[in-house]
């Protein structure tokens, strides 16, 4: 059933859609990277997600800047993704099955740590001072908030692509990828190049959990909400591809909201169909490559 909306309404869902694009792209960009240079099918970055923006929330009720406790949170999730990969993936490199289901029980048992910490209440903390309000054009009133993660995830898109396609460590990470054994031939420290890009995709998730939680709150059951979402956007995409993971953010984030407010009882349907789609018209994804 069509729900109409108003063109004051289309524009508020097209800002909350960009908003939650922004956030999409910060969260599966990091799970795009994983998942398609290291091919470990991580169903733990949600969990990186809800349990960054928990001790996001907890370093800001100890009175630390929102910028600071984000960055800090984005640390503390890099080192332990890291030691997760270093630890624990690294002995089952190359077996899906068991990576799939080491990562699964691991989500599991971070949901359970974060309900015994932090309660089954939702958590919102207030967003930076110098971001609330809102701006006003073409007669209405738009969110700072959610314009700064826009453009927060326009900026850490540009500088990843800077990193992957233009610096001599993304040029190593690829060399890795494409060829392990002739990499580490040349010395290259793959095992190093793997563990750094984890531990970066840990970050990106828990940054974008922080980064959330203004907008979305914390709460029990976030990360299991939010890694379909990653998924959806990693497929649509292509793995691997960085350009891929921003566009499949925005368009995910687009078909989520209007969805929802235009076709509530197909809301869902709406959403996955372009995965159906593409995974039976071009499985590599938008822009991704033929996997190996």
């Amino acid at each position: 059933m069509l729900t109409q909306i108003t063109s004051a309404q289309a524009a508020i869902l097209a800002i909350n859609s960009l908003a939650l694009g922004g956030l999409l792209f910060l969260l599966s960009s990091g799970f795009s990277l994983i998942f398609g240079l290291m091919r470990i099918p991580n169903l733990m970055h949600g969990s990186f997600f809800m349990l960054g923006a928990y001790l996001g929330v907890t370093f800001l009720n100890r009175g630390l800047n929102f910028w600071v406790a984000a960055l800090l949170s984005g640390l503390v999730m890099a080192c332990i993704g890291g030691a997760i990969e270093r630890l624990l993936l690294r002995r089952l490199e190359g077996q899906v099955l068991p990576q799939v289901l080491l990562t699964l029980g691991l989500a599991f048992i971070i949901a359970d740590v974060c309900l015994m910490i932090w309660t089954g209440d939702p958590w919102q903390p207030s967003a930076p001072a110098e971001l609330r309000g809102a701006v006003q054009a073409f007669g209405m009133f738009f969110p700072m908030y959610r314009l700064a993660i826009l453009a927060i995830a326009v900026v850490i898109a540009v500088a990843l692509w800077i990193m992957v396609d233009w610096t001599r460590l993304g040029a190593m990470i690829r060399a890795g990828v494409d060829d392990p054994p002739i990499a580490r031939v040349v010395g290259i420290k793959v095992s190093q190049l793997f563990t750094l890009i984890f531990a970066l995709g840990a970050a990106l998730a828990a940054f974008a959990g922080v980064m959330g939680a203004p907008y979305l709150s914390v709460y029990p059951g976030l990360d299991f909400e939010m890694l379909p979402l990653a998924l959806i956007v990693v497929i649509l995409g292509g793995t691997g591809s960085l350009l891929g993971a921003l566009v499949g953010s925005f368009i995910i984030g687009f078909l989520y909201n209007f969805g929802q407010a235009m076709f509530p009882d197909l809301a869902y349907v709406i959403l996955f169909l372009p995965m159906l789609l593409v995974l039976v018209l071009r499985p590599q994804g938008l822009f991704g490559r033929v996997m190996a």
